[in-house]
């Protein structure tokens, strides 16, 4: 399964973060995946990604949104998903939780 974009970059994404511009978050993982590592508290939706089409509708079209899982796989599908049913700012985390923990806060666990 390939993807293609778009993507924001862990870097871009703790810009903005640091910046005080932070999107809506929204985490497609497993709730197990959740407690082992997660992004910074910042009032993140989950939804996991086999809930996502019938709970999509919790999230507001007119948001910019950046969406992620472990490795942006699931995430990127979720993506897909939104832009077709006409939401026009979302990104892919690219590398997921995986590339924030190798480009931006190499403390958390890798799983």
């Amino acid at each position: 399964m390939s993807f293609v974009g778009p993507d924001i970059t862990p870097l871009e994404l703790k810009q903005r973060i640091d910046d005080g511009d932070v999107p809506t978050l929204v985490d497609v993982r497993e709730g197990f995946e959740l407690e082992i590592a997660d992004l910074p508290e910042l009032g993140q939706q989950h939804i996991p990604v086999g809930q996502f089409t019938q709970r999509y509708g919790e999230l507001d079209p007119d948001d910019e949104i950046v969406v992620y899982c472990r490795s942006g796989a699931r995430s990127g599908q979720a993506v897909q998903f939104l832009r077709a049913q006409g939401f026009s700012r979302v990104f892919n985390l690219e590398g997921g939780i995986l590339g924030w923990q190798e480009q931006v806060d190499p403390s958390l666990p890798r799983y």
